[in-house]
């Protein structure tokens, strides 16, 4: 009899950042009162129903039959659901995605907060198979079965990313924030999703109520009631997961990663980062960089 795990949902308590390495499990969805993230990409797979995430800001849909892929470094939380929902959740850790080397047209928009998912459903009764067998062979807790569930993995995003479109030249800054004012999201939404779009600048809550046409006082209490976490802290986790792509994949210095991240001091770039992952950049560093982009450091 194949293994399968009972259904798991968000654990509200659990420290931010803290990692879920390499998993498969079957998930029940819930209400979440507070975004997630963590340092790795999650695969998501409905076998019936639908689940609504704010990612990056931004509400987005996973449908039945479709993988969908995003990087759940970037705040994410479950706002509906259909009543049928039934799906699988696949965590993979970001240093083996990017070892993988997937075409950039696929990787940017996951490290840019966006999900990417299957255009059709024509995959869906072969991705109910991978799923539950990666599902099975991680519940065995054996070592060298972790290897073919990975090479699967990998396979399974090479023939995503092959579908993947090149990215559409980007609209001006003035177009996209036209089209959030029109969108139909409500008050906060629109802050969230204003944040996500412009967080490696200098913002404040002054400019984010502006934006929105609320006072600054009435807008944070409007966001942290509705996401359970403050606008300045929802601020810092985009630009905290933008950092750490950045340690990850390039050689440029801390002090460079900072303010390219949004941070206005090397000082608070620190404390933010440790607070967070609970090491600082370097440490951080050390542990997730490409072979590549530390030899190019060292020479």
């Amino acid at each position: 009899m194949p293994f399968q795990s009972p259904p798991l949902s968000f654990d509200p308590n659990r420290p931010d950042f803290a990692p879920y390495g390499l998993t498969c499990v079957h998930w029940r969805p819930s209400p979440m009162r507070r975004p997630d993230h963590h340092n790795e990409v999650e695969l998501n797979f409905l076998e019936s129903g639908s689940v609504t995430y704010l990612l990056g800001g931004k509400k987005t849909v996973v449908e039945a039959g479709k993988l969908g892929v995003f990087w759940a470094a970037i705040p994410h939380q479950i706002i509906d659901f259909g009543d049928d929902t039934a799906y699988f959740v696949a965590t993979i850790p970001l240093q083996c995605f990017l070892q993988w080397r997937l075409p950039e047209k696929f990787v940017q928009p996951l490290m840019q907060g966006r999900l990417v998912s299957e255009p059709t459903a024509e995959r869906a009764a072969s991705d109910a198979q991978l799923f539950a067998h990666w599902e099975e062979d991680l519940l065995r807790k054996a070592p060298d079965l972790e290897r073919p569930v990975l090479l699967e993995v990998q396979a399974r995003l090479i023939r995503l990313a092959l579908k993947i479109p090149a990215a559409p030249r980007p609209r001006a800054k003035r177009d996209r924030l036209s089209t959030l004012t029109d969108s139909g999201l409500n008050k906060v939404e629109q802050m969230a999703c204003y944040i996500a779009q412009n967080y490696t600048e200098k913002l404040s809550v002054q400019q984010i109520g502006d934006f929105v046409k609320l006072h600054p006082n009435y807008a944070m209490n409007l966001f942290q009631k509705t996401f359970g976490t403050t606008l300045i802290n929802y601020l810092t986790q985009h630009r905290v997961s933008h950092a750490q792509r950045l340690l990850a994949t390039t050689d440029h210095t801390v002090t460079e990663v900072a303010f390219q991240s949004g941070f206005l001091s090397i000082s608070r770039f620190n404390d933010a980062f440790r607070r967070a992952c609970g090491c600082s950049p370097r440490e951080y560093r050390k542990v997730h960089e490409l072979e590549e982009t530390g030899a190019r450091r060292a020479g």
